[in-house]
């Protein structure tokens, strides 16, 4: 017998001050079960940082044709691909061709750089295509931070991100691969 998703609530309060957008998200979200805390957790800073009213979590991991957070205009065109990892260069292809925009989060250190560098030039300079390496900057640990109910505020300024439940706060980094 297969494995369920794992369903979490969230209320996730974005207040992004570079782009002064400020908004109250409630978020149902559905973990794979061969999903872990921390990559939910990426997700989550994923769409607190392109937050808007018409983003949403996508199947993801068991999902081959979706992104991780996708957004659409009203008729139907993707407006926003959003991949968290390494995909593989003829996926984010595929994504550039579906999409106006396409975001890659990548959130292991030491394999994005590889990653980024065994990218085509061709790939890296399509002029819709953005990657970003995402940097947990203090110990905290995540597992701390989520559960099935789930309250955040999420603070962005500068390129800097602190999220927070009202006890433990994670300083997160973005990182855009030149």
């Amino acid at each position: 017998m297969a494995l369920k998703a794992t369903i979490f609530k969230l209320d996730l309060q974005v207040d992004n001050i570079d782009l002064h957008y400020y908004q109250l998200h409630p978020l149902t979200i559905a973990r794979h079960p061969s999903e872990n805390s921390a990559r939910m957790l990426y997700r989550i800073i994923a769409f607190a940082l392109n937050a808007h009213p018409e983003l949403q979590f996508t199947k993801g991991i068991s999902s081959i044709d979706e992104p991780d957070l996708w957004r659409h205009s009203a008729s139907g065109e993707i407006e926003q691909w959003i991949e968290l990892g390494q995909p593989d260069e003829k996926r984010l292809r595929r994504a550039c061709g579906k999409a106006k925009q396409v975001v890659v989060y990548s959130y292991q250190q030491r394999n994005g750089e590889i990653w980024w560098q065994q990218l085509s030039t061709r790939t890296k300079e399509s002029h819709h295509f953005t990657a970003y390496q995402l940097i947990i900057s203090n110990d905290a640990p995540i597992e701390q931070i989520i559960s099935r109910q789930i309250q955040l505020n999420c603070t962005i300024q500068d390129g800097a991100i602190w999220l927070t439940d009202g006890t433990t706060t994670l300083e997160v980094a973005t990182q855009p691969f030149e």
